[in-house]
């Protein structure tokens, strides 16, 4: 029987190390680790692995139930993977397996809570911006490319997907600032 570990975290700037060193004190070998948002499945390739990987027997340990997942379908689905393939989750903190029927219902329980955790963040996140704009303080990203270099550009006979190659920009972005710019100068 493995114990697999699975430690993730949701940006670059996050650090996994104190997952990772909780899974070893645990036993866990091997660990996979991940920085991606566990909102969704998609792009999750260490987790997939995890999942190709593990067998009849197996754990897949994770420190906290966010970790894993942070929408309840995708815990009680990660969870019915597990159990098809015959393995089992173990949370560690707090201490949850679904080895019995009792873990099941926690752990679907602790799922519910993770989602609705994400729910208020989210609120509280745009309830920051609306404020934040309202003092003038949220300007929104700035502006990474220089209009007056495409339009010199568009002045030169240049189209829009040349100006993007030459300048390392997307051609939505030449048409859209050619678009702004014949706006603004009128008919």
């Amino acid at each position: 029987m493995a114990r697999i570990g699975y430690a993730r975290v949701s940006s670059a700037g996050q650090d996994y190390q104190g997952q990772i060193d909780r899974l070893a004190l645990d036993g866990c070998a091997p660990i996979r680790a991940e920085k991606v948002t566990g909102s969704v499945r998609e792009g999750r390739g260490e987790l997939g692995a995890v999942l190709d990987f593990i067998r009849e027997g197996d754990e897949l340990v994770v420190v906290r139930l966010d970790r894993l997942a942070r929408s309840t379908r995708d815990t009680l689905n990660i969870v019915a993977e597990l159990e098809a393939k015959g393995a089992s989750l173990r949370v560690l903190e707090p201490e949850i397996s679904t080895g019995g029927d009792l873990g099941r219902i926690v752990i679907t329980t602790l799922g519910m809570i993770a989602e609705l955790e994400r729910s208020f963040l989210r609120e509280r996140q745009r309830a920051g911006i609306v404020a934040a704009k309202a003092r003038g303080a949220y300007k929104g990203r700035g502006k990474t490319i220089d209009p007056a270099a495409i339009q010199q550009l568009v002045a030169e006979g240049f189209g829009p997907s040349a100006i993007a190659k030459q300048l390392g920009i997307s051609r939505m972005t030449v048409y859209r600032e050619t678009t702004a710019a014949v706006t603004a100068s009128g008919p």
